[in-house]
């Protein structure tokens, strides 16, 4: 596999993700039929040490054996961001797309191929669920963060590792609502927020605070940090409710 360059990535991380194609390739040979890299960091949104390098290796057939093969890759490459990639083969892309719009089209939509060959090259992703993935997600999203901040007793500590791991599975959500409102997708979280807030008319400032903290822009001190989560549940459920009332 050639090295390919992903723009905005710092060049640490550049030869982190060019090393791992290298692993791959060794490792998998001509099984693999292409390596793709996508998620924050072909948005340009890649925070070091805080987001993780999201990977799609596209097998011409894979078993356990071969899965077995992966754990060295992960045992060296998981500790720098990379997390186990999604395996699938070209038959399975096709057939999923139904059942899993919202993922795919995220892929489609940024991603960057490290090696072989790009499978979303006339790829069409029947997108007929996608409604009924993006209100389903959203209640998802809010039950499993009151099961988490219940898990963890609520703590200030725990609360500022809750926000920013669930403002990053709440954005696509974001942008799965822009595509139900035929609105133009953008790349860029901020940009999503904002326009999803100015289309349905409602108050997003608690998701916009907790991806300020996911990035380290701002610090939330003892007495901020329940105002913090509360003011981003209220922001999920008026979304999760204005998504609802959508024709």
């Amino acid at each position: 596999m050639s090295e390919r360059i992903i723009e905005g990535l710092p060049d640490d991380t550049q030869r982190i993700v060019q090393a791992y194609a290298r692993d791959v390739k060794h490792a998998f040979g001509d099984r693999v039929e292409g390596l793709l890299i996508y998620g924050s960091a072909v948005r340009g949104e890649f925070i070091s040490g805080r987001s993780n390098l999201n990977m799609l290796l596209l097998m011409a057939s894979y078993n356990a054996e071969t899965l077995r093969a992966y754990a060295p890759l992960h045992k060296r490459w998981g500790k720098e961001q990379i997390v186990v990639p999604l395996f699938l083969t070209e038959q399975e892309l096709n057939d999923t797309s139904a059942l899993f719009p919202l993922e795919f089209l995220e892929i489609q939509d940024c991603h960057r191929v490290l090696g072989g060959r790009d499978p979303f090259v006339g790829y069409h992703i029947n997108s007929v669920r996608l409604r009924d993935q993006v209100l389903q997600g959203l209640a998802g999203h809010m039950l499993r963060l009151r099961q988490r901040f219940a898990e963890a007793g609520g703590s200030n500590e725990a609360v500022t590792i809750l926000l920013p791991l669930s403002v990053t599975s709440a954005v696509p959500l974001l942008r799965g609502l822009q595509r139900l409102l035929n609105r133009p997708v953008s790349t860029q979280s901020d940009a999503t927020i904002a326009d999803v807030a100015g289309c349905l008319k409602i108050d997003l400032q608690g998701v916009r605070d907790a991806l300020a903290l996911k990035r380290g822009q701002i610090t939330a001190g003892p007495s901020e940090v329940p105002r913090l989560f509360d003011r981003y549940v209220h922001a999920v459920s008026t979304l999760s409710a204005a998504a609802l009332a959508l024709p």
